[in-house]
């Protein structure tokens, strides 16, 4: 089976991905917290505090899901006008192939780490920190067959270098 897709990384698919890891991470919690509390003090104490009390008030309020989120669009379009490259990729039985512009990587589906699912799209990660960002925008109809089909792979691969006395388990997130 083979899959192909020809896109280029937006800013939206990049922020998407980090709000993903914020979100999803004990600072996420945080965020949550800060907010939910700063509200709460805005709903209780608004006619008793002072002006830069009920400043500072707003400044939580609005901190987490108002500015953080723009903050780290606005780093997304950076990074996205940095790789503006369009990108193929294929997967086949042998692993992922990516083109962009001149340059093609091969990378054997032993040293892909792990894919993961995310709502709106999915990361196959190379290595700890590098991926490859496919969205249900270029995904399409085939986000679950094609999460499978890389999923299946990395597993086969991993458990082949288990019995060669390869490296530690790495492996998909569902």
């Amino acid at each position: 089976m083979n899959f192909q897709y020809t896109y280029r990384t937006t800013a939206k698919d990049i922020w998407q991905l980090s709000m993903y890891h914020i979100y999803g991470s004990m600072a996420g919690a945080g965020n949550l917290l800060i907010t939910v509390g700063a509200a709460a003090l805005i709903l209780t104490r608004w006619q008793m505090a002072p002006g830069w009390q009920r400043f500072l008030l707003v400044v939580c309020l609005i901190l987490f899901p108002v500015i953080q989120p723009l903050a780290v669009y606005w780093r997304a379009r950076k990074q996205a006008a940095g790789t503006a490259r369009e990108i193929t990729l294929r997967a086949d039985g042998q692993g992922l192939h990516i083109s962009a512009e001149k340059e093609r990587s091969d990378i054997p589906w032993s040293a892909v780490r792990r894919i993961a699912k995310k709502p709106t799209l999915l990361v196959i990660y190379s290595d700890t920190t590098h991926g490859f960002i496919l969205s249900n925008r270029v995904l399409g109809e085939e986000k679950e067959p094609f999460f499978e089909y890389v999923y299946t792979r990395i597993r086969k691969a991993d458990a082949g270098q288990k019995k060669d006395g390869g490296r530690e388990k790495k492996g998909g997130k569902r």
